[in-house]
């Protein structure tokens, strides 16, 4: 699995900030996308930026759970 980009939350579900520069570069990147689409295309076409935010959103999510350093599951805190 390699090491983790991201820490599980104590409490709730999912996980937290990144851990590593490889989590962060991402989060980076994801905020730069969504800013980009929104200056270029929420004014013409706003179903264009939705379908991008969505889909990055969706990439992030998939990313951010395979590279977690454990299961996405609910906590309390009690670990």
């Amino acid at each position: 699995m390699g090491k983790p980009w991201f820490r599980v939350k104590r409490y709730g579900f999912g996980a937290g900030l990144p851990c590593s520069w490889e989590g962060w570069a991402l989060v980076t990147g994801f905020l730069a996308v969504v800013i980009a689409s929104a200056i270029a295309f929420s004014e013409r076409d706003l179903n264009l930026h939705l379908g991008i935010v969505l889909a990055s959103t969706a990439i992030v999510l998939v990313v951010s759970w395979r590279k977690s350093d454990g299961p996405w599951k609910w906590r309390w805190g009690n670990e």
